[in-house]
């Protein structure tokens, strides 16, 4: 078991470093949200301006998985979940207030912060279910090779589900009717593929953050035996 995972009179304690991972996890989560009305050319490929920062989100998952086991990482992917909903609810509110005779910028921030009914469920849903899904193949792959090794692996096969289930919901949610069937499957196959591509690249880094996690810590999770269900919260 973690250190962070320690319990004093029946109450769960967080390390600082679980805490840091958190905050980056949400803060990413909602600037890729914020970021997503950009579209930008990577040669001949159009892609959003969220790509850069939501595969992070990935990352961190992995490496919560990796060392604080699949309870933790299900506990944080919730949390990024309702601060993704909270910071929506209070744009929206900020977009309804009325500005004074001087506001000039209403349809601007409307452009950027107004948010589509069916582009926010399509968009929510996509997150947990892609991230429930990516955090469960991380945590059973380490299960199965019953050690830390192999970690690389872990990290690419898991992100090709998690990113290819996340695509494959959003994509015909979010535009099902509005665009041919043809282009909202290479929307899923471009996207599933840039992400793992982007976990792949930076794969150096995370693993040096792995070791380093592992050495603050001084131990990791072992999952064997645990709940995988997805509203189990509480368990930690």
């Amino acid at each position: 078991m973690s250190t962070s995972q320690s319990t004093s009179a029946g109450k769960t304690r967080f390390s600082p470093t679980f805490l840091i991972l958190t905050v980056v996890f949400c803060i990413c989560l909602v600037v890729a949200n914020l970021m997503e009305i950009k579209t930008v050319s990577v040669g001949p490929l159009a892609l959003t301006a969220g790509v850069v920062v939501f595969p992070v989100s990935y990352i961190i998952s992995d490496c919560i998985v990796e060392i604080y086991g699949f309870r933790r990482a299900r506990f944080v992917i919730w949390l990024g979940f309702a601060m993704n909903l909270l910071v929506c609810l209070l744009l929206q509110l900020g977009l309804w207030l009325p500005g004074d005779a001087y506001w000039q910028g209403q349809e601007a921030m409307q452009l950027v912060f107004g948010a589509v009914p069916r582009i926010l469920v399509a968009s929510f849903t996509a997150f947990v279910c892609g991230s429930m899904v990516n955090a469960y193949v991380m945590s059973r792959m380490k299960v199965g090779r019953r050690g830390t090794s192999g970690f690389s692996a872990r990290a690419i096969i898991s992100t090709l589900w998690g990113e290819g289930t996340d695509s494959c919901i959003f994509f015909p949610l979010a535009f099902a009717g509005t665009l041919p069937w043809h282009t909202i499957g290479a929307l899923i196959l471009t996207q599933t593929l840039v992400k793992t591509l982007y976990e792949i690249i930076i794969l150096p880094v995370t693993l040096r953050v792995v070791h380093k996690l592992r050495a603050i810590e001084g131990a990791e999770a072992n999952d064997t035996g645990i709940s995988y269900k997805w509203w189990k919260i509480n368990e930690l």
